[in-house]
């Protein structure tokens, strides 16, 4: 199959029947063997009824109907679980994205790019919220290095084989382009369109912003330790375990060459505080280190990935592929 289109929907009722009329005739005029996945996030309106009616009407809709609301990222990684296509392009249930915007990215795609990240160049929201994403987007380029104007633009497209290993968790859907990255992957950006919500209320509120500053911790943790943590919590470790030698060192100056009492110091204490938080942080980072090689081998993931290989059997290690996959027979608009 050529093309899966993964569409979260929570609470968009009024939503997905002009989605689908909007979707669908885009998708057939492109020419591709494709599929459209309908994902409920555990929608308390009548969402579930109006999905079942679509598919009904339309073999090539599928529905994932979730138990209880499990948020964005779920919905999004249960749809790539059950998607088919070489190429999968995520969109948004509430028709701020364009779906005519789709055969641009995939052009993109079939130039050789691996990730196509949409960006809502003149974007159609409130202004404090704009602020709040336009801050939000150069922290995570700043800290990840991978520069895009646009994360929270769910219309992307990705080829299969950059979302092999990527699994979400919490709020990290929209970090999708920096694991690409990381794994070897050609990122680019394309502008899309972006209208204005008519119908159903927003569930992006100000309160995301702190999980955006948690995810980018994270983030930068992830890209320089993941591989290695012992070296963040060693290398603090021994730090503190040098703080306690200095602090050592200065109680034996005031006792031996000043005649000064250190009892009557902090200096015990933080010689203590600092040797000790320096041993726990070693042993924190051994234990991480465990944790870290665990989690590979028991995957049978490595900490490399190969984009090809010449001469060599096709069978070996493919999990660690990317691979470019052969694009759509067309990936633009049918001429």
């Amino acid at each position: 199959m050529d093309l899966s289109v993964i569409v979260p929907v929570y609470n968009e009722e009024q939503n997905i029947a002009p989605l689908v009329e909007s979707l669908i005739p885009v998708l057939e005029a492109g020419g591709w063997d494709y599929e459209v996945i309908l994902v409920n996030d555990g929608s308390s309106d009548g969402s579930a009824a109006r999905l079942d009616e679509v598919a009904a009407q339309n073999r090539r809709i599928r529905v994932l109907h979730f138990c209880r609301n499990y948020g964005q990222s779920a919905a999004m990684m249960a749809g790539i679980d059950a998607s088919r296509g070489e190429i999968v392009v995520p969109i948004d249930a509430d028709l701020q994205n364009d779906p005519a915007d789709i055969p641009r990215l995939l052009d993109k795609i079939a130039e050789g790019n691996d990730v196509v990240s949409g960006w809502r160049k003149d974007r159609q929201d409130e202004p404090g919220r704009m602020l709040v994403s336009r801050i939000a987007n150069r922290l995570i380029s700043a800290v990840t290095g991978v520069h895009l104007h646009d994360y929270g633009c769910t219309l992307k497209a990705y080829r299969r084989s950059v979302l092999h290993n990527v699994r979400l968790y919490g709020e990290m859907h929209r970090f999708i382009p920096v694991y690409a990255r990381w794994e070897g992957a050609n990122v680019v950006e394309e502008p899309v369109a972006h209208r204005p919500r008519a119908r159903g209320k927003s569930k992006y509120g100000y309160g995301r912003t702190l999980k955006v500053i948690l995810d980018v911790i994270y983030l930068k943790f992830m890209s320089s330790f993941g591989r290695s943590p012992i070296y963040f919590f060693g290398g603090g470790g021994l730090l503190s375990i040098f703080a306690s030698v200095v602090a050592f060192a200065y109680m034996l100056y005031l006792k031996y060459y000043l005649g000064t009492s250190f009892i009557l110091t902090p200096m015990p204490l933080l010689c203590a505080l600092f040797f000790l938080v320096g041993v726990i942080c070693v042993q924190l980072g051994l234990i991480a280190e465990i944790l870290m090689r665990t989690y590979f081998e028991s995957q049978g993931k490595t900490p490399y990935a190969i984009r090809r290989r010449v001469n060599f059997s096709e069978t070996a290690a493919p999990s660690a592929d990317l691979r470019r996959a052969d694009p759509p027979a067309n990936p633009g608009h049918s001429s």
